[in-house]
């Protein structure tokens, strides 16, 4: 009867171990917890996908959100690219610039484009 008992108390202390365990990953190791420990309040989420859409295989458009700013990115390419950034960004109180023609305003390019067919220099 005492070998029954012992196997039972010695099941019990690895199943609380475990379970322990568990809880300890889940709440400081795991990804993508939103708990901040044990007696903190749950953290805000800062970062969510808002929408995502299939360019072909590989490739696809997600639309992601950080502090209610949007931000379109491709993704699955030689290289992940940012497409568009501060969609729907809340604008400032301040008038909207009107451009009066003048040269100094144009935005200022490191060399020129090429047109189609021709090769870069090769450098």
């Amino acid at each position: 009867m005492e070998t029954i008992l012992y196997w039972l108390l010695a099941l019990i202390l690895i199943g609380g171990l475990g379970v322990a365990g568990y809880w300890f990953y889940s709440n400081y190791l795991g990804n993508g917890s939103n708990s901040s420990g044990i007696f903190g309040s749950p953290r805000e989420r800062r970062l969510s996908i808002v929408e995502q859409a299939n360019v072909d295989g590989r490739r696809r458009l997600v639309i992601i959100r950080r502090d209610d700013v949007e931000h379109l990115i491709m993704t699955g390419g030689p290289v992940d690219i940012v497409i568009e950034t501060g969609i729907g960004e809340r604008k400032s109180a301040a008038p909207a610039r009107i451009n009066s023609g003048n040269d100094s305003e144009r935005a200022v390019f490191g060399r020129q484009a090429r047109p189609l067919g021709q090769p870069g220099s090769e450098g």
